[in-house]
């Protein structure tokens, strides 16, 4: 049986959301550009080279993807369901990921991500969920459209 990863993401510290006309246009603040390109450092450390992304269509997720500076030529979706949520949502489009993907990163948005990382891990992240640029990092055995909530995740780490 293949063991799948999945890492879920939370983009990176976004700008004040009162100086913008709408919510999805809020860009990342200059310490939110360092912390991307420290989650992208942690992951190329650990060895988490994703094959495929599922990310945000807001602007401060495709900053923090571009931020993560992932080797290679990785297939990047952009999905406006993880911008609005909510995790079953989310977790539903996991689901529908290519059957070649072993290791796929979700880049998106609180509460959705820390409750889907909730759902998969109960009780494995801390009363706040997921910090801006948190990771959570799932592995399975299985296939994608098999991952169920509460139970199939062997193992879960956090950054954040």
């Amino acid at each position: 049986m293949t063991v799948r990863t999945l890492i879920l993401l939370r983009h990176a510290k976004a700008a004040n959301p009162d100086d913008y006309a709408t919510d999805i246009e809020r860009p990342l603040t200059a310490r939110g550009h360092r912390d991307a390109a420290a989650a992208g450092h942690w992951l190329r450390k650990a060895g988490l080279a994703p094959d495929a992304v599922l990310c945000s269509t807001a602007v401060r997720t495709r900053q923090t993807l571009d931020e993560l500076r992932l080797a290679g030529e990785v297939p990047v979706t952009y999905e406006h369901r993880i911008y609005v949520g909510p995790s079953d949502d989310t977790l539903d489009l996991i689901r529908h990921v290519d059957v070649t993907v072993a290791i796929l990163l979700l880049v998106g948005h609180n509460p959705t991500i820390s409750d889907l990382s909730d759902m998969l891990a109960p009780r494995a992240l801390t009363d706040g969920g997921l910090a801006t640029s948190g990771i959570a990092v799932h592995r399975f055995k299985g296939s994608w459209r098999d991952l169920e909530s509460a139970g199939l995740t062997d193992e879960h780490t956090a950054r954040g």
